[in-house]
């Protein structure tokens, strides 16, 4: 049963008769419609009426409206207005551009722009790589994408895709600081997309692909890496990964089983279940089997495009050719990032004990995550009203953080592994037990480790790069 929710705060402007009993009634109203009362606010009183602002979370715009109605209902109580927290909160976008300098002075203006400023363009000029000293590319992240794979709305487009890639913005400034732009792009071409981010490229120390469907977010993520001298990173395939990884090592810790034996399965093998899969072999897993709307992926099979057969091609050892709940049974662990209400608790049960099951469909999990639980050991969820939430702002922003710092060109594996591995170790042995495997999108530790960790290692590349180079010469 959906619960009233922060997503769906609404705040209704309410003139009852100017008494106590009556602002009672109406919160009790709200309360018996079903909504959480969050606040009660007198904004205005007379003699015979008060006006009151009532604030309260619902389960979704219809419960809104039904609680309008049943305050209405009430005698000598009238709704002004109803407002909506989160459309409010989107007024006017989410992000701004901020100076760093002052420019209060004509001695100001002189350094900052005209004359000044060609001063420094001469520079860059003469020494290219000097831009990422001398202007916020040092800084700077765009976030891009075509609006064809939104959230789990799906192809939106550009124009509707701005407030998540806004969001996205607000997320890098406050765990990474690190400034990012929304770039939404008008059009699918995987040219045409790759064309438009080679050329402004200049302006940006990273790219961080966002939203844009499979399979053409494959080869425009391969492409741009190739093509371009900054840190590519697709965050729907390796941020998910990351947080997926570092999850499953501190839930194998609680149950006492390793990444090297454990059976896995996979549904969903789009772009993040092919990152998460090739993230886990990385870590060590040797047990994965891949599943699609079709079954399981294996060797025998007619499977699509390069990226399933290579996942064909790469796991499912045994063979194994039938549906999602006949490999569920014996398993050890479930990861799914594919679609809600697949599964049920009695498909659980069928897998081994202490299972692990990651259902990370969004909004619906893959399967109810209190079923699950009555019978898997450790259960995760991409939501915030369950335990152990798997969220990609766990690691985008750290991660950024570190490849900004090294002056990066380059994303590993590896790189991704020990950003996964510092996730994990941000939660103690102390702290490890089945409700609490992932740190808190709030905890502060974890983008210090993650960049900490990313820098390490972006560094130690860079090094062997220059020692390669050396003895070419």
């Amino acid at each position: 049963m959906a619960l009233p929710s922060p997503s769906y705060t609404i705040t209704l402007r309410v003139e009852v008769p100017a008494s106590q009993r009556a602002t009672s009634t109406v919160v009790s109203a709200v309360a018996e419609a079903g909504a959480a009362v969050m606040g009660v606010d007198i904004v205005h009183s007379s003699t015979t009426k008060l006006t009151v602002d009532v604030t309260c979370d619902t389960v979704d715009g219809e419960h809104g409206e039904r609680v309008r109605d049943a305050l209405n209902a009430l005698e000598g109580v009238q709704v002004l207005k109803m407002s909506d927290s989160t459309f409010l909160m989107h007024l006017g976008g989410k992000i701004e551009v901020a100076l760093k300098v002052p420019l209060k002075t004509r001695r100001d203006l002189s350094r900052a722009y005209t004359p000044g400023v060609a001063r420094v363009c001469l520079a860059i000029a003469e020494k290219p790589e000097d831009a990422r000293r001398l202007t916020i590319k040092r800084n700077t992240v765009a976030v891009v994408t075509d609006g064809t794979a939104v959230l789990g709305l799906g192809d939106i487009g550009p124009a509707a895709a701005l407030p998540v890639m806004e969001g996205k913005a607000a997320l890098f400034k406050e765990f990474g600081h690190v400034d990012a732009w929304p770039v939404c792009l008008d059009t699918k071409d995987t040219e045409e997309i790759i064309s438009i981010v080679k050329a402004m490229a200049p302006v940006y120390g990273g790219i961080n692909l966002e939203d844009i469907s499979a399979p053409r977010c494959f080869e425009i993520e391969a492409r741009l890496r190739e093509e371009l001298d900054i840190p590519v990173f697709h965050d729907d395939q390796h941020g998910t990964a990351i947080v997926v990884l570092a999850a499953l090592i501190n839930a194998l810790k609680v149950v006492g089983k390793s990444m090297e034996e454990v059976r896995i399965v996979v549904s969903g093998v789009g772009a993040a279940g092919s990152a998460i899969i090739k993230l886990l072999k990385a870590q060590g897993a040797r047990h994965i089997v891949g599943f699609g709307r079709g079954g399981a992926l294996h060797r025998g099979a007619t499977n699509g495009d390069e990226y399933r057969r290579w996942i064909a091609e790469n796991t499912n050892e045994e063979e194994f050719t039938g549906t999602l709940k006949e490999g569920l049974a014996g398993a050890d662990v479930f990861i799914g990032v594919s679609a809600g209400n697949i599964l049920t608790g009695a498909d659980v049960a069928t897998m081994n004990d202490d299972a692990i099951v990651f259902a990370l469909a969004n909004p619906t999990p893959e399967v109810d995550p209190i079923e699950a639980g009555e019978t898997a050991a450790v259960v995760a969820t991409g939501r915030s009203d369950y335990p152990n939430q798997i969220n990609n702002v766990l690691a985008f922003p750290g991660l950024f953080r570190g490849l900004l710092d090294a002056g990066a060109t380059h994303i590993s594996p590896e790189l991704l592994r020990v950003a996964a591995v510092a996730i994990a170790e941000v939660v103690s042995d102390d702290e490890l037990n089945p409700a609490f495997i992932i740190p808190g999108v709030f905890d502060t530790r974890v983008a210090e480790a993650v960049a900490d960790a990313v820098r390490t290692e972006a560094q130690r590349h860079l090094d062997e790069q220059r020692a390669d180079a050396a003895e070419v010469r």
